[in-house]
């Protein structure tokens, strides 16, 4: 179990979070808060680009075979990612390259090319990534899930952006977001792993970091929520199999609440022993998979069920999952006892399994140092957890699952005039 988590705040106001563990290995994490929902319409997807632009050269390795080949001579594993609220680079490695982690991790942040001979070779690459999510239904009807629950606004767009938008980057559109965005206080830098010294590896930080400027970032579009009727979303594509998302509004990342829902999640679709993976799957064989999960934000969540079913079975699905929602809501129901046991067993064993990664330890602890201002320790996770009763998450489910709330939204070769048979089966 993780016994010591050192947080240190440099004088510019950059973070730096130090958790040590028994592992032979090192991540190096840098997690800012710059995502999709802090860019304005014409900006969209270029969080993402500038993702892929850290990696194309910076003053003191010029070009990507530079970076790459000095990371693969250090055995090390390196990628990037971006989400709606915040973007992360990291390195993984063994222990003893820890200060060439952090030193090449500083310079792809701080010294950056941005070339635009670059930036323009790199509009084909995330074109090309575009058609892929294109071709790939079971993640892109994720996001077309989201865009239904929060419409054409920061956090209900794409991440990836737009052929448009995408063409029309200019190198000084990426210093302007880098100048907006890319600033101490806005960062979390994560080490996470086998570390013998935390103040040797506070001054590693601070050697690379420390002459960073700080300037006040600025905050992103709330989300909005106006919704009085069930909503269904259709793009019609020839698939062997239906994609489906199925779920409503949720909690925030620091609501009280989200524990309960997390509850509600894994007892309807959190594991192979669910009430839908029984239902959908092994009792009536709609779907090679099923499941429930929780997004979270820091203003606004959702919980949501996926799913790929028999292109003819689209309707039969969706009364299964309506009708669970149904049961599970019911006024005066509660979830079973063992049940209960169950999912929190599951949820906790999860993260615990999780936690003998560094990558997920960094991952955990920063997005919570970033996106919360507050770490709250893993032992305080599974406390919370088992705090949760059966009547929080009755109150969760009677609170959520209502007929006005339910959104739907569908990938496959569906049949005309469904779409309105559909929204009334959303009625709970």
């Amino acid at each position: 179990m993780l016994s010591q988590i050192h947080e240190q705040t440099l004088p510019n106001n950059l973070r730096i979070i130090t958790v040590p563990m028994d592992a032979p290995s090192v991540t190096a994490l840098v997690l800012v808060g710059a995502g999709s929902r802090y860019e304005s319409k014409k900006e969209a997807g270029l969080s993402h680009f500038l993702e892929h632009m850290m990696f194309k050269g910076t003053k003191n390795r010029p070009t990507t075979l530079d970076i790459v080949q000095e990371v693969d001579g250090l055995g090390g594993e390196y990628n990037a990612y971006t989400s709606k609220d915040h973007t992360g680079y990291y390195i993984k490695a063994a222990v003893k390259h820890l200060p060439k982690l952090v030193e090449i991790l500083a310079d792809m942040t701080l010294n950056s090319l941005l070339k635009q001979e670059e930036i323009d070779r790199e509009k084909g690459v995330i074109i090309q990534e575009m058609m892929m999510y294109e071709d790939t239904p079971i993640r892109r009807v994720e996001e077309v899930y989201e865009h239904l629950l929060y419409g054409d606004s920061p956090l209900g767009r794409e991440i990836i952006g737009s052929q448009k938008t995408v063409s029309s980057f200019q190198h000084s559109d990426f210093v302007s977001y880098m100048n907006r965005l890319y600033r101490p206080s806005n960062v979390v830098v994560i080490i996470a792993g086998g570390v013998k010294s935390i103040d040797e590896t506070v001054d590693l930080v601070q050697k690379r970091f420390g002459s960073w400027k700080d300037e006040k970032t600025p905050f992103y579009e709330p989300s909005k929520r106006a919704q009085d009727k069930p909503a269904v979303t259709i793009i019609k594509k020839k698939t062997e199999q239906t994609h489906v998302c199925i779920g409503t509004y949720g909690y925030s990342r620091t609501d009280p609440k989200r524990y309960a829902a997390s509850l509600l999640t894994a007892v309807l679709g959190g594991g192979m022993s669910s009430r839908l993976f029984h239902q959908v799957r092994e009792r009536r064989g709609l779907a090679y998979y099923v499941k429930m999960w929780a997004n979270r934000y820091q203003d606004s969540g959702n919980v949501v069920v996926q799913a790929g079913v028999d292109v003819n079975k689209l309707e039969e699905v969706i009364r299964v999952i309506v009708s669970e929602f149904q049961s599970i809501s019911k006024k005066g129901y509660r979830v079973p006892d063992e049940e209960l046991s169950r999912a929190k067993e599951y949820i906790k064993g999860h993260l615990i399994l999780s936690m003998e990664d560094s990558m997920s330890v960094a991952q955990f602890m920063g997005n919570a140092a970033l996106l919360d201002s507050k770490i709250r320790t893993l032992q305080q996770t599974l406390e919370s957890i088992d705090k949760v009763t059966k009547d929080d998450i009755a109150a969760v489910s009677e609170e959520l699952l209502i007929s006005n709330k339910l959104n739907l939204a569908v990938i496959g070769p569906v049949k005309e005039g469904l779409e309105y048979r559909l929204q009334k089966m959303l009625k709970l």
